[in-house]
């Protein structure tokens, strides 16, 4: 009797303990206003619209730890808009999320919102992730840097560039797996190998501009640029109106000196794609380069007033406002900033 009283009192002890730890754990997990809980649509809207407020709602929104992957991914597509300390921190966080696909999208915001070999530091230790895509990721985010930047991860990311290859040459061909090796190629400086392996993207999908014009750019590097320029006119010929081509163009002109010519490809582009920001945004640093301040401020100012959130055209626009002595327009366009992100270094450093 005594026995059985005492496995009873044992039992309603562990009950006792289990309940009060259960209680304690529910009354400090965090919680959340309902504002927030049920702000998602507004915050992504606010990001992706580049509303006042956007950074904030933004940041509220990635500090949750409710979200759904799918959810959390499409914030950070916004996040390199409004970059901060906070936004890093929130970044640097989600490179050790559980799900693969949030680490990978942190690893892009990481790539936007730092530049250069800084990303290293922050990036390199994924190249040991679990994960394959996600260290596959990793690399493509670290490709193109110099082994200064790259400091300690240079030999890392080698190993992994090495590893990545053999994946692709283990897998049955395919356009992307090619098109992927010649990056790898191009990074190591590798161009004969890049050579062959753009051909047979193009073998295998004909139509991939996207390789093509990395197929121009290596033989540019080898020297060849007669070759490069007979495979870009024959293009071109094929495909006259092609806003990627006309664009890719452009950019191989001005690579080659010839930049008077290079802004009737890229007017062309913009032309043909008036809504493709980068179009705009590549021939309003051309015309600026040419000394047309005035035509490349009407190009940013179009970017602006048709993707308000992007954040790089609007602090060139500054830059280039601030160079003709347009001060008025500056306040203006920095006041817009500070309202969709007072955090944002460019107001810090005083633009």
């Amino acid at each position: 009797m005594l026995k059985s009283r005492r496995y009873l009192l044992i039992s309603l002890g562990l009950v006792l303990v289990i309940t009060v730890a259960w209680l304690s754990l529910r009354s400090s997990a965090p919680v959340i206003p309902d504002a927030i809980r049920h702000g998602y649509s507004e915050a992504l809207s606010a990001a992706r619209t580049g509303q006042a407020g956007a950074a904030r709602q933004l940041y509220q929104q990635l500090g949750r730890a409710d979200l759904s992957v799918k959810r959390r991914v499409w914030l950070h597509d916004e996040l390199a808009n409004y970059p901060s300390p906070q936004a890093l921190k929130l970044a640097d966080a989600d490179l050790q999320n559980k799900s693969p696909k949030v680490r990978a999208a942190a690893i892009n915001s990481v790539l936007g919102l730092v530049p250069g070999g800084e990303r290293s530091l922050l990036l390199g230790p994924m190249l040991d992730d679990e994960n394959q895509t996600v260290r596959f990721a990793a690399i493509n985010a670290l490709l193109g840097l110099t082994p200064d930047e790259l400091g300690l991860y240079f030999a890392p990311l080698q190993q992994a560039i090495d590893g990545w290859e053999q994946v692709l040459k283990g897998q049955p061909e395919s356009a992307a797996n090619y098109a992927q090796l010649a990056r790898l190629y191009i990074h190591n400086a590798e161009l004969k190998n890049a050579q062959v392996a753009l051909d047979n993207t193009l073998r295998l999908e004909p139509g991939n501009l996207q390789a093509l014009v990395m197929q121009i750019d290596v033989l540019d590097r080898q020297g060849q640029t007669d070759a490069a320029r007979q495979l870009l006119a024959r293009q071109l010929k094929a495909q006259p109106d092609s806003a990627y081509l006309q664009h890719a163009l452009g950019l191989w002109l001005l690579h080659h000196g010839q930049r008077e010519y290079a802004l009737l490809g890229l007017s062309k582009a913009v032309e043909l794609e008036p809504d493709n920001k980068d179009y705009r945004y590549d021939l309003a640093t051309t015309l600026h380069s040419a000394e047309e301040l005035e035509a490349a401020q009407k190009q940013l100012q179009e970017i602006v007033q048709r993707h308000p959130a992007d954040r790089k055209a609007r602090v060139l626009l500054i830059n280039y406002w601030k160079e003709s002595g347009q001060l008025q327009n500056v306040q203006v366009l920095l006041a817009q900033l500070e309202q969709l992100n007072p955090d944002d270094p460019a107001l810090q450093q005083g633009l």
